[in-house]
């Protein structure tokens, strides 16, 4: 049985996380609100995190990468363009770039899971407490950044509402104007 090195134990407990906090919002109908962009930084850290950590974990290969790192790097790429399109209003791009990372992180969970020979099964069956405490830990994590997130925040002093200015959404992309309606004249 190979070991677990704090590398790999952060990158586990980060992927559990985000799995957490990633379903939660692919769950959720409301979008763009305040939950949904704090749970979503939660979620890009964690999944940068893992992504980024994965190349420090060599053990299907020892000295050299896999296809997994592969993965990796494709995920980074599809995580900093879900993130661009976030930021930049292009929530077709946002959605389908972190739903494809979400899914691709289900993925790699199932897949490091299911074999008896990877840590985590053999860490179930042979130390369940360390397993549930690790589990524990994540949905404490993740229940704690919810409670933070949908926490309200106290006035700062006598009058302040302490919200921040409304943002302007996005202006319109050039050639996808508004099209006028095709009402017919009243007649």
């Amino acid at each position: 049985m190979h070991s677990w090195t704090p590398l790999l134990l952060g990158h586990v407990l980060g992927a559990g996380l985000a799995v957490l906090a990633g379903g939660v919002m692919a769950l959720r109908r409301q979008r763009g609100d305040q939950l949904h962009r704090r749970l979503g930084r939660v979620w890009f850290v964690a999944m940068y995190w893992v992504t980024l950590s994965s190349f420090g974990i060599q053990e299907l290969t020892p000295g050299r990468y896999s296809w997994i790192h592969g993965l990796s790097a494709f995920t980074l790429c599809t995580l900093t363009l879900s993130l661009w399109g976030a930021r930049t209003g292009r929530i077709r791009v946002h959605r389908r770039n972190a739903l494809g990372s979400y899914f691709g992180l289900l993925g790699a969970g199932i897949a490091a899971s299911a074999f008896p020979n990877r840590l985590i099964p053999e860490t179930l069956v042979h130390d369940p407490v360390s397993f549930a405490v690790a589990v524990g830990a994540v949905v404490l994590a993740f229940t704690a950044t919810l409670g933070l997130s949908s926490a309200r925040r106290r006035p700062r002093s006598p009058g302040a509402t302490g919200a921040a200015p409304d943002r302007q959404p996005p202006l319109p992309r050039a050639g996808r104007a508004r099209r006028p309606s095709r009402a017919t004249p009243a007649g």
